[in-house]
């Protein structure tokens, strides 16, 4: 169905091809997962599957995309609309209607079907993704993940016999990408359709595929095969088979409940182990001590000082509440957030995570309660005071990139944090290595984009930092070398609140979880006692090894030694 010969893609002004030596054919009817690290060309590769790639990015195309017998050479993306739907890292960049049962409406009006089968097909498409409830709702009012649904349905209703999808998880609650990954296995098994995706979450999408075509570092020629050949080798794969690893199994599981089938000795080996689950450190700005005062006569003594107070946490919120249009987006919130703790909010995708993060910051005003971060009003302080307290990394992070090169966003960076020169650069290196100056930041992939943005905000240092979604489009590499930055701030004493739909991001680096559903916080407690608990939130570790309460490999790996 889809046939790469010889595929090589150069942008403009690039010194080497983004992808090089593609030669490889994806059969009707099957779901071939595009894996590899950040920045090796799986969104490029997957570009020139619908012509995006090189017509509407540009570039230089050498070799030959066919797709169902269409050369991409010579066939624009509207020429290919009809058997080919793609879905990108970013969904609003796709939206051209307002509200959600026009979107799924538009790429069926522009191919000319019948207003009786657009209207079945719509219906179809709302029940498949649980969107039903939103038919009506502005494309701009849904979460992050909601509009994630939405770009997917856009593309499933005109029915393409071949769907390309990039990173099509990365913004999904683990149910909401249980329910996707189920409708795309659908398609795959009773429709014959073909699905080609690029998914950094492996622990989501590797049971599903039929095979595996891996990116192994930027300008390689990909390797092709089966799940469990490409996971003996690759360096890119999910904590089960990192468990199999550290555990001597071969041939490594892929699943959760093939581990479990394999896992009887390695329980035994850690029982009588305990689990090092992290807990904060109790990181306090030191409290100055009381000079002393001269011995006055007592009718010439001084009023008694007041005793020294607490300092205000990073981030107190109290009966929060807050409405957005129609939508009551909080309801009754507590928070508080010490030094050196880090927290992650969970939930499904529209609970409130991202607003509850916005008024932290101050981009959202409380309907009713309290806000504070660093004993100050965020909505009511000016932004040049805020940003000493507070700093937020968006889910779009193109929202806080400006200038034209890498090395202009990092010298501004520095400035505006009165950093030394160079610290912001420190950091995307430190983070993702590889990344030149001269680069155009719309050139970086999603993931390269985040990291940039994410070193912008930690130039600063802020007291509190706020991460909506800081692992989508990073590879595991990146994602642990992220969690060693986090974990660093924390030991200085620095508050962090991630909101994340990675749960094994959240069992590796926060010590507390705060679940939220419906505006409301359901649970908060130690990460440990509020995953293991969860069967949605569990980590693949802890479903494996349960009842023991094991988090992560890393945790595995230490207590074997």
């Amino acid at each position: 169905m889809i046939r790469f010969e010889n595929v090589s893609v150069t942008y403009d002004g690039a010194p080497e091809p983004t992808v090089r030596g593609v030669d490889l054919t994806v059969p009707e009817g099957e779901l071939v997962l595009l894996a590899g690290p950040s920045g090796v060309g799986k969104s490029t590769l997957l570009g020139t599957v619908g012509g995006l790639v090189p017509h509407f990015t540009g570039g230089t195309l050498r070799g030959r995309v066919t797709v169902a017998g269409r050369d991409t050479r010579t066939h624009k993306p509207r020429e290919l609309a009809d058997v080919v739907g793609t879905v990108g890292q970013d969904p609003l960049s796709h939206f051209v209607t307002d509200t959600v049962e026009e979107e799924l409406a538009y790429g069926m009006e522009s191919l000319g079907l019948a207003p009786a089968v657009m209207r079945r097909r719509v219906e179809e498409t709302l029940d498949l993704l649980g969107l039903a409830a939103l038919r009506d709702r502005p494309l701009a009012t849904l979460s992050g993940g909601q509009q994630q649904r939405v770009a997917i349905g856009s593309v499933l209703t005109p029915h393409p016999s071949v769907l390309v999808l990039d990173e099509p998880t990365s913004a999904l609650d683990p149910a909401a990408a249980e329910e996707v990954l189920a409708v795309l296995l659908r398609l795959v098994h009773d429709l014959g359709t073909t699905v080609l995706l690029a998914e950094h979450r492996l622990e989501r999408v590797l049971q599903y595929a039929d095979r595996v075509a891996l990116l192994p570092a930027p300008g390689a020629a990909p390797v092709l095969g089966t799940p469990a050949d490409i996971m003996a080798v690759s360096p890119v794969y999910p904590p089960v088979v990192g468990l199999g690893r550290v555990a001597g199994w071969s041939p490594l599981p892929l699943t959760v409940r093939g581990a479990r089938r394999r896992a009887g000795e390695l329980r035994a080996r850690l029982t009588g182990k305990e689990p090092d689950h992290r807990r904060p450190a109790a990181v306090l700005p030191p409290t100055p001590a009381p000079a002393s005062r001269p011995a006055f006569p007592r009718w010439r003594r001084r009023p008694a000082a007041p005793a020294p107070t607490a300092p205000a946490p990073p981030a107190e919120v109290r009966a929060l509440a807050v409405r957005r249009g129609p939508v009551q987006a909080l309801r009754r919130v507590d928070l508080t957030v010490s030094p050196g703790e880090t927290v992650a909010l969970m939930g499904r995708n529209g609970a409130g995570k991202s607003t509850l993060l916005n008024t932290l910051v101050g981009l959202v005003e409380p309907a009713t309660g309290t806000v504070r971060v660093g004993g100050a009003v965020p909505h009511r302080t000016p932004p040049r005071d805020l940003v000493r307290r507070v700093g937020l990394v968006p889910q779009e992070p193109r929202d806080l990139l400006y200038a034209d090169t890498v090395a202009a966003e990092c010298a501004a960076a520095d400035r505006d944090a009165s950093a030394a020169p160079g610290t912001c650069r420190a950091l995307v290196t430190d983070l993702l290595p590889g990344i030149t100056d001269d680069t155009h930041p719309r050139d970086l992939s999603e993931g390269q984009r985040l990291t940039l943005a994410l070193a912008i905000v930690l130039t600063a240092r802020p007291p509190l930092l706020l991460l909506d979604e800081p692992t989508r489009g990073l590879d595991y590499a990146a994602k642990a070398r992220l969690v060693a930055v986090l974990r660093e701030l924390a030991a200085a004493g620095h508050a962090i609140v991630l909101a994340t739909h990675d749960v094994e991001l959240a069992a590796e680096l926060a010590h507390r979880v705060v679940l939220l559903a419906e505006g409301e916080v359901i649970a908060d407690g130690p990460t440990a006692e509020v995953v293991v608990s969860s069967p949605s939130f569990a980590p693949q570790v802890t479903k494996i090894l349960a009842p023991q309460e094991w988090l992560t490999v890393s945790q595995v790996r230490e207590a074997l030694r």
